[in-house]
C-alpha cells in the first residue's frame, strides 16, 4: 500500500523532502562559507587592537577560518600596501586614509579607535627643550609619509613658526626613534606608544606636546573596494568581530592586555607591565562611524594645500557606513 500526499506517493515525498533538506544545508554552508582576509596591521599601539582581534578568536566565532596578517612599522606602509591591493584591510588615521582613498579609491568601512593620547613630540631629556618653537635647528625624527608625521610637518610646527628646513626632518620608524634618542643622533621625535612611554620611564625623553591637545585622531578601518564589492557579507562579519572585541577591551581588559604585553616582550621589548598599561589605556577602542565629514574635510584641505592628493574626496563615496549599520543591527 502507498500512502499518497496531495498527490504524491510516499516515496516521491520522501525524495522530495530530502532534496530540499539537501539544497537548505548547502544553502546555509554557501551563506556562511565566508572569504579569507589579508589584514595588514602596524606593530605600534594603533596596531595592538588589531592584533589581539587576530589572536582572539573573535573572527573565527563569526565565520572567518582564514587570516592572513601583514605586519608594519606604521599604517602609511599598510595604506600603500592596500594601495598596491597586496592587502585588503588596514587601519591608519584620517591623513593616511586620504592619501589611499586617492592614490588606490580605499574606503573607510568603520572607525575603530581613537589615539590623539598615544602621540607625542618628545625631545631628549639633556636638551631640556619644553616648546615646539626649539626645536628650531634641531634634528627631529619623523616617520615620513604618516598621518602623525603630515599633521606634525603641515600643520603642527607650521602653527608654532617652524616652516620645513627650520628643523632637520630626519625619516625613520617609529620602531627605531628610541634607540636613535638614546644614542643622541636625534635631539627629538615625533612618536607613538609604547616607545614613548619605554622613552620616558627610561629616562631617555620628556613630553613637549602630547597630540591629544591637537588631534584627537580617530582611527578608520580601510578596505579596498574590490574587497567590500567581492565579500560584504565577509565585511559585515568582521565589523560583528570588531563589536566583540570593543567589549573584551571594556569588560576584560586585563585578557587584552596579557595578549598584547606577549606581543611586544616577544619582539625584545622590555618594559614593565605599569609601563605597559599606561601605553596601552592611551588607546580608546569604541568601533562605530560617527560623523567626520568636517573633521576629514580639514585634513583633506591641507593635503591639497601641500599638493598631496590631486581633489578633495567625495565622503559619500570614501566613508562607507553601510557595513558598520548592518553589523550593529545584526549583532
Amino acid at each position: 500500500m502507498k500512502t499518497r500526499h496531495d498527490g504524491m506517493t510516499r516515496r516521491h515525498y520522501l525524495a522530495a523532502t530530502g532534496a530540499m533538506l539537501t539544497m537548505s544545508i548547502a544553502g546555509s554552508r554557501q551563506a556562511f562559507a565566508l572569504d579569507a582576509i589579508r589584514q595588514g596591521y602596524q606593530t605600534n599601539m594603533w596596531g595592538m587592537p588589531t592584533y589581539y582581534l587576530m589572536k582572539s578568536g573573535v573572527l573565527q566565532k563569526h565565520g572567518i577560518s582564514k587570516v592572513e596578517d601583514f605586519a608594519v612599522p606604521s599604517g602609511n606602509l599598510t595604506m600603500q600596501q592596500m594601495v598596491a591591493r597586496q592587502v585588503d584591510l588596514g587601519t591608519y588615521a584620517g591623513p593616511s586614509f586620504i592619501l589611499g582613498h586617492d592614490k588606490g579609491g580605499l574606503v573607510a568601512i568603520a572607525v575603530i579607535e581613537q589615539v590623539g593620547k598615544t602621540i607625542r613630540v618628545m625631545a631628549r631629556k639633556d636638551l631640556g627643550l619644553t616648546k615646539i618653537e626649539q626645536l628650531r635647528g634641531k634634528k627631529v625624527a619623523n616617520q615620513t609619509g604618516s598621518s602623525t608625521g603630515n599633521i606634525f610637518t603641515d600643520q603642527l610646527a607650521p602653527k608654532h613658526g617652524l616652516k620645513k628646513g627650520d628643523y632637520q626632518e630626519v625619516r625613520m620608524n617609529v620602531n627605531d626613534m628610541v634607540a636613535a634618542m638614546s644614542a643622541k643622533s636625534v635631539d627629538a621625535m615625533v612618536c607613538v606608544e609604547p616607545y614613548n612611554a619605554i622613552a620616558e620611564a627610561d629616562g631617555i625623553a620628556t613630553t613637549i606636546v602630547n597630540f591629544m591637545d591637537v588631534d584627537p585622531l580617530p582611527v578608520f578601518m580601510a578596505a579596498t573596494p574590490d574587497f567590500v564589492q567581492k565579500s560584504p557579507d565577509t565585511v559585515v562579519a568582521y565589523l560583528k568581530a570588531w563589536l566583540d572585541v570593543a567589549k573584551d577591551f571594556k569588560s576584560n581588559p586585563d585578557k587584552v592586555a596579557d595578549v598584547i604585553y606577549t606581543f611586544y616582550t616577544s619582539k625584545g621589548y622590555k618594559m614593565s607591565r605599569d609601563t605597559f598599561k599606561k601605553a596601552l589605556s592611551a588607546v580608546e577602542v569604541n568601533p562605530g562611524f560617527p560623523d567626520l565629514k568636517s573633521y576629514m574635510q580639514s585634513h583633506a584641505q591641507s593635503l591639497l594645500n601641500e599638493k598631496k592628493i590631486k581633489a578633495i574626496p567625495d565622503w559619500s563615496k570614501a566613508l562607507r557606513t553601510e557595513f558598520m549599520q548592518k553589523a550593529r543591527a545584526g549583532a
